[in-house]
């Protein structure tokens, strides 16, 4: 695949820019393994640098203060983003595996949409309230609450669905005036950097209030989680990670905001259509080889049409496969690295250690690339191990249920609480059952609840926050409570 798009280069202090000691790393193709470029390996004064230019940029430039600035600026760039939708949408494919039909969705128009939808959210939003005159210990006061953006973000972000998330955190936070270093994964810097490149040469964003910098050593970008100049991390990525960022963050208090692991069940209620179901979720399981953090991946299913449902998914899993993500038709592509696969199939072999069996899959493929087959497990519990952990593969694993209450547990039997499915023959049934599953977003009978103006986060190990929506803007603002004499 030819691509269009620059080099990818560093952007701190309004400059782009190689590393400063000028190393670099592959960026690799999944889909093939092959290299298609390389990215800066930031260095240590890089990162510094970058947090440097973003506390400078927050504390003297106007960008905290100047509404018309921000919706300006911001409009530039969901223009920019427009004007190379071709050529960004192939980097995409190329250096994230992501199939074509995502880019009408998450790969790249639902969060070039967030962007408006935010910045239309700026030009109307009320930073003020007031609350009117009371008299607090007999003194009598009109108050009045003030929203100010919090400073200084690192946003760092995985490789599954960059763009969504590069631009769920940095759409918010430029919006609400804070500056941002932005550290995107190692796998996938390529994108990050020309969202970096897009800043620089195609609005007038101010110098520093958006840096990208491209570390692939942890260590190198750990600073950005403790470092006392950084006012909040928004991160999304593992369960594990988060934990490590909470803690490197907890000496300064910064804000934290996680956007972490799921492992979401599909309930189908015993007067839904089965097969339909069962096919659907097997549907949204390989979607982007499964590297979909509120993907369900749990099908729980009534015990009497167990096998029904097993072979619906694994029927619908063989008709999918996995194909290379540039052809029009595919759903399922590579997973994004040597690393993942070999994690995905060391899950494999530990549900048949389970005693499960595969309905259809079940191995890794052997071609150049990073290849895993769509699999439906069947014949394991909730209590597996495949059940109750994040595998980030194309790997559905059907449970068995009897009845709406043991469904309701199976769900909630989980450290994870990010979203899930409730399927059934009636609405109001349905709709009872979803109340009752502790996690952030839900589908009742096919609804949709991706979009710019709703919120997205987690319950229990999945996170802390939302993002997207009023919600996730507020996340990047501070409140404070004014009072003058009445």
């Amino acid at each position: 695949m030819s691509l269009r798009t620059p080099p990818a280069q560093q952007l701190v202090d309004g400059k782009l820019c190689p590393a400063s000691d000028g190393t670099t790393y592959p960026i690799l193709n999944p889909a093939t393994g092959e290299e298609i470029g390389q990215a800066p390996d930031s260095t240590a004064d890089d990162v510094e640098a970058a947090i440097v230019a973003a506390r400078r940029a927050f504390d003297e430039s106007p960008w905290a203060t100047d509404r018309d600035l921000r919706v300006r600026c911001l409009r530039q760039l969901h223009e920019a983003l427009l004007e190379v939708s071709e050529d960004f949408t192939a980097l995409t494919t190329a250096e994230v595996g992501m199939p074509g039909f995502m880019m009408g969705a998450a790969g790249f128009e639902v969060p070039v949409e967030g962007l408006k939808w935010v910045t239309d959210l700026l030009e109307s939003y009320e930073f003020e309230t007031d609350l009117g005159v009371a008299s607090p210990m007999g003194i009598p006061s009109r108050r009045t609450v003030r929203r100010e953006p919090i400073g200084v973000v690192a946003a760092i972000t995985p490789w599954n669905v960059p763009t969504q998330i590069n631009l769920a955190k940095i759409g918010p936070a430029l919006a609400a005036g804070c500056t941002v270093v932005l550290k995107p994964a190692p796998d996938t810097p390529w994108v990050a950097a020309e969202l970096g490149r897009l800043v620089a040469e195609k609005t007038e964003i101010p110098a520093g209030v958006l840096n990208v910098v491209t570390p692939r050593s942890n260590q190198v970008a750990a600073v950005l989680t403790s470092d006392p100049r950084i006012d909040m991390v928004s991160f999304t990525g593992s369960t594990q990670t988060g934990r490590a960022i909470m803690t490197a963050a907890a000496p300064t208090l910064k804000k934290v905001f996680l956007e972490l692991g799921g492992k979401s069940a599909a309930i189908v209620l015993d007067d839904a259509d089965v097969a339909a179901a069962a096919a659907g979720t097997a549907f949204a399981a390989t979607i982007h080889a499964g590297q979909g953090c509120a993907l369900t991946t749990r099908l729980v299913v009534p015990r009497e049409k167990y096998d029904e449902a097993v072979q619906a998914a694994a029927t619908t899993m063989e008709s999918i496969g996995a194909k290379d993500p540039a052809d029009p038709g595919a759903i399922c592509g590579p997973v994004i690295s040597q690393v993942q696969r070999d994690r995905v199939e060391a899950y494999l072999r530990l549900a048949e250690e389970e005693g499960g069996t595969f309905a259809t899959g079940g191995a890794v493929i052997d071609q150049p690339g990073y290849w895993v087959q769509p699999t439906v497990v069947a014949g394991l519990d909730n209590s597996s191990r495949l059940a109750q952990e994040e595998i980030f593969g194309p790997v559905l694993v059907v449970i068995p249920h009897d009845g709406d209450d043991d469904a309701v547990r199976i769900a909630n039997d989980s450290a994870f609480g990010l979203s899930g499915s409730v399927d059934s023959g009636s609405v109001e049934r349905a709709t009872a059952v979803a109340h009752r599953i502790r996690t952030g977003t839900l589908a009742v009978n096919g609804g949709v609840w991706f979009s710019p103006d709703a919120p997205f986060g987690g319950y229990k190990q999945s996170g802390l926050g939302r993002e997207m929506g009023v919600a996730g803007f507020e996340e990047y603002l501070e409140t404070k409570t004014i009072a003058y004499p009445a």
